[in-house]
């Protein structure tokens, strides 16, 4: 079970106590719950304050109503414990997740990405054009598209429901990025070319090798949680690029500069810094755009050596896993916030344990490929998948080399 799925549990079981009596008639259950990481000291590997939502409505206090939902959860497939703690927090026990339902579940997510970024490229480069010419508002274009891609992928968006460019309005010309500044001889710049600050990019090029085998490319894993059709991004308070900082494309590039335009919440201003031209492990940008080539020669490497990724059981990444699984909460929490950078400290996180876990991939001297040696390869792939759907939903390229 994945935390979007967990979040959906609590919302079924609220409505399951109302409907058979255990909670009042008005104790209705709310459209989205809150569902995060357990916090240090605290119990359990997830938590959710749902039932101070409820109490109000039920007429009794939050930790009655927490002890309801966790009788009714706590039966729940997939959730090996409930606890209530305080004044009424359930606390959730869920069992390791399992290598192939997290590979599955990037391959689906993955498909719905490039759906939403090939079929709603249009919408949104005509809604960025809404917001009329200037470098001042570079920054609210970048941003504005990279929630209005959250939104569509959590089903929150649909193109008619994006605004829609006046006949009579000429089209304004996004900023042309230069080029990218060149990496140091020691690291080969192999990497494509970036996309235009406010471009739509493309989406990654090839359907993982575990496609077939992980889960039949129909639909997602998992019902994308709902968003409410209503979110828009129009009044979502934007700071602009610091003068100070001048053209940030140019001397940055494109993805550096839309990255650090993302990294932090719409409200404050972004921090540019040479950092951000550093080909090494400085810079967070490079480490998530490498790990995700990482991924990619790691399949390369395993090609030439006469073996390809197949899911299964792997007992030495729970760091990658555990980022794995908690991917597409992160997703519905980026969209619903309309906050960009949840999904940028995702990113780094998972690049982290990605580059961590790489050297226990491939066989070592004289080992032979294994079945063991298989299933890393294919959750090596899953987290590029899932590293390359992040930085799509971002506006930048991943790169296959780099």
């Amino acid at each position: 079970m994945t935390p979007a799925d967990l979040s959906r549990c609590v919302v079924r079981a609220v409505r399951c106590a109302v409907a058979d009596g255990e909670l009042a008639a008005g104790a209705a259950a709310p459209e989205r719950v809150v569902v995060e990481r357990t916090r240090p000291g605290g119990v359990g590997d997830y938590a959710t304050p749902v039932a101070f939502q409820v109490a109000k409505a039920a007429g009794c206090p939050p930790r009655d109503v927490a002890g309801v939902l966790a009788r009714r959860l706590g039966a729940e497939p997939g959730i090996e414990r409930v606890e209530v703690t305080g004044a009424g927090f359930l606390n959730f026990v869920l069992p390791a997740p399992s290598a192939p339902a997290v590979i599955a579940d990037a391959v689906m997510r993955d498909l719905v990405i490039r759906d939403v970024c090939q079929g709603a490229g249009r919408a949104f480069t005509a809604d960025e054009n809404r917001s009329g010419p200037g470098e001042r508002l570079l920054r609210e274009r970048v941003v504005r598209q990279s929630v209005l891609r959250l939104l569509h992928v959590q089903g929150g968006v649909s193109e008619c429901a994006l605004p829609a460019v006046p006949a009579t309005a000429p089209p304004v010309a996004l900023p042309a990025a230069a080029a990218t500044p060149a990496a140091p001889a020691a690291v080969p710049a192999t990497a494509p070319a970036a996309a235009p600050v406010g471009a739509t990019p493309a989406a990654p090029a090839t359907v993982p090798h575990t496609a077939a085998a992980a889960a039949p490319p129909t639909a997602p894993a998992t019902a994308p949680p709902a968003v409410p059709p209503a979110a828009t991004v129009a009044d979502l308070p934007v700071a602009p690029v610091a003068r100070r900082d001048g053209d940030v494309v140019a001397r940055y590039g494109a993805d550096a500069a839309r990255w650090a335009m993302l990294a932090v919440p719409a409200r404050e201003t972004p921090s540019f810094s040479d950092v951000l031209l550093v080909q090494g492990e400085a810079s967070e940008v490079f480490r998530v755009r490498y790990a995700h080539a990482r991924s990619r020669a790691l399949l390369r490497n395993a090609a030439q050596l006469g073996f390809r990724p197949e899911p299964g059981d792997v007992d030495d990444a729970p760091a990658l896993l555990r980022l794995l699984a908690d991917h597409p909460l992160v997703l519905e929490a980026a969209a619903h916030h309309r906050a960009p950078e949840r999904l940028t400290r995702h990113l780094v996180e998972l690049a982290d344990a990605l580059l961590d876990f790489q050297y226990r991939v491939l066989p070592q001297g004289d080992e032979k490929p294994s079945a063991a040696h298989r299933a890393r390869l294919a959750l090596a792939e899953a987290a590029g998948t899932v590293l390359a759907g992040g930085l799509t939903l971002l506006g930048m390229d991943a790169p296959e080399r780099l």
